[in-house]
């Protein structure tokens, strides 16, 4: 569905930015804007900023920020048209309605009521585990030590005895046998007809990440096999692209997921108060799984069961999850098999310095390399040490893999400098990139060198958002193609286009950009601080930032030029000459922060 630039704006404008974080966050008024701790790291005294007048929050501790819908879509994990559909709504603002095709409203149509009756089956599995006939699925969960309020929250129930109770009862709410049969909860008999899948099992309701129920997995009760079921996959569920509590863990707030095996160790966790804990669904981790959880965070740490079966899963899943962009960790449960036992044995406060003390996942895989050798041969050791070495060569960066030397030099008493000489010889007969250090120190040099041009940048665009007679100072001096930076630049054409129509708007800008890095960065534009003491210091600082800003666009500007420009070479030579004068003090700027 598109969605007007107007339209986007209308709702940005009438969900005061103030007013809508206030929800989530509290916040204190400071000079001109608010402060509070921020939702999205954790923190003790607050950085996090949210300003009236730019409409816009930015965090000075860990960088988030935005305008109301970045706000919504990170804190909510929504994704721009869920934001703007919430924030419509909240202002009262009309939407328009989605025009389907013939074709596309069946398919939705056909979704929705998988979904009505995937709802309907979770509550009447609800139901019956409050029935007399429920009481053994209620025990076993009492047994497993889940309150009430957890049973709830997880919506968990169990299936009657004997097949048959769940089709009767959907059959009487007017659902027809060949929707039925698509829903993943029935099988079908030659001789019986249509029979219910779950019977006499404890049911666990599987929700996306919006909390709709998409199916179920069950436990059985008593030795029947298989132990646990699941759904079948279905128009609305995908084994390999949803996680168990992923909808509870999205919201935790925590900067990391849990992975586990099971239903029962994510729901332990919960009633023990890891709320970021998930599991994947029956199957081995995908990178489907990896996919969904780096919309939401950046590590993860895995609980597999401490066996060698959890710890091939757990070798398993790291390269996928490092493939998504995921820094994964391991916990050590031992002497436990799972969280759940852990946490039952050891309680909350030792679990979480397991958690705390999780191994790097590089480390991790070196010992349970270890295993495959015998250290006390010494054929076997040096083994042991080129293995090392060729692993150590996954690291691209020399320090990353300096680092990472003088880790496994200490843990098993090889030298620094001979293990790296492994390395670079390994590196140097084709095994892997050799190292270039003088590069890498040149590099390093240059980006130093553009920092203090960014900064520059930066921080006119924030005077310039703040301050309207910034405008009157830097004119015939500055314009937006003083701004090298490419994104920087964008911004620039924009600040000074809404200038010229009457103002400019921060908030309203940021809605040009989709992207959230994008957007985090052009929050920091203007947002921009030097600590100066004085109104003379304050001009002191702008005076310095245009002559910097201006410097280093001549020189972009001479570099880029083409040999037969004459006509842009002239405006260098009499941009030079401007920038002279304004350097020698020749010409005054008349610099005001009104």
């Amino acid at each position: 569905m598109y969605y007007s630039d107007d339209l986007i704006e209308e709702v940005r404008s009438k969900n005061d930015i103030v007013d809508v974080i206030s929800d989530y966050v509290k916040l204190q008024r400071k000079g001109s804007s608010y402060f509070g701790l921020c939702p999205f790291h954790n923190e003790k005294s607050p950085s996090f900023s949210v300003s009236p007048g730019k409409q816009m929050y930015y965090c000075f501790g860990c960088g988030a920020g935005g305008n109301v819908f970045t706000f919504i879509m990170e804190y909510e994990n929504y994704s721009f048209v869920e934001a703007l559909k919430y924030l419509a709504d909240r202002a009262g603002v009309q939407l328009p309605e989605v025009e389907y095709s013939k074709e596309a409203k069946a398919a939705s149509d056909f979704k929705s009521m998988l979904l009505e009756i995937q709802k309907k089956a979770a509550s009447f599995y609800y139901y019956q585990l409050k029935q007399e006939s429920g009481k053994p699925a209620l025990d076993y969960l009492k047994g497993r030590q889940l309150s009430e309020d957890t049973i709830k929250k997880f919506g968990l129930g169990c299936s009657p005895r004997y097949s048959g109770a769940l089709y009767q009862y959907l059959k009487g709410q007017g659902y027809s046998d060949e929707l039925l049969k698509e829903s993943g909860l029935f099988n079908i008999d030659e001789r019986r007809g249509m029979q219910d899948k779950f019977w006499n099992r404890v049911m666990f309701p599987i929700m996306d990440v919006n909390n709709r129920v998409i199916g179920f997995g069950g436990r059985v009760m008593g030795d029947a096999k298989p132990k646990y079921l699941n759904s079948p996959e279905t128009k609305i569920f995908d084994k390999s692209r949803n996680l168990y509590g992923l909808n509870i863990a999205r919201t935790s707030r925590k900067p990391y997921f849990i992975i586990c095996e099971g239903y029962m160790d994510v729901i332990a966790m919960y009633q023990a108060g890891f709320h970021n804990a998930v599991a994947s669904l029956g199957t081995a981790l995908t990178s489907g799984h990896a996919s969904l959880m780096s919309r939401y965070t950046k590590e993860v740490l895995l609980t597999y069961d401490s066996d060698e079966a959890g710890q091939k899963a757990a070798l398993r899943g790291i390269p996928i999850l490092k493939a998504a962009g995921i820094s994964p960790r391991v916990v050590n449960l031992a002497p436990y098999k799972d969280p759940d036992e852990f946490i039952k044995a050891e309680g909350k406060e030792a679990f979480e310095k397991r958690l705390e003390e999780a191994e790097n996942y590089f480390l991790f895989e070196i010992k349970v390399l270890e295993k495959q050798y015998h250290l006390s041969d010494p054929e076997s050791k040096t083994q042991f040490y080129r293995e090392i070495a060729r692993k150590l060569l996954e690291f691209p960066e020399e320090l990353e893999r300096n680092n990472y030397i003088e880790s496994i030099s200490a843990r098993y008493q090889i030298k620094f400098e001979d293990l790296r000489r492994m390395v670079n010889n390994m590196a140097l007969s084709g095994t892997g990139v050799a190292v270039k250090p003088r590069m890498e120190a040149v590099s390093k040099k240059k980006e130093g060198k553009e920092d203090a041009g960014h900064t520059a940048q930066k921080l006119m665009l924030t005077w310039l958002s703040s301050y309207p007679s910034m405008f009157k100072t830097i004119d015939g001096l500055i314009e937006p193609a003083d701004f090298t930076t490419p994104l920087y630049h964008k911004v620039a054409e924009i600040v000074f286009e809404q200038h010229k129509e009457g103002e400019v708007n921060p908030a309203k800008l940021l809605n040009r950009f989709s992207d959230a890095e994008e957007q985090k960065e052009i929050t920091s534009l203007f947002h921009a601080s030097l600590h100066l003491e004085s109104e003379e210091d304050a001009k002191k600082a702008v005076l310095e930032t245009v002559c910097r800003l201006k410097r280093d666009s001549i020189a972009w500007q001479s570099t880029n030029l083409p040999p037969t420009d004459l006509f842009g070479l002239q405006r260098i030579v009499e941009a030079r000459k401007r920038l002279e004068d304004l350097e020698r003090g020749r010409v005054t700027l008349h610099i005001s922060f009104d």
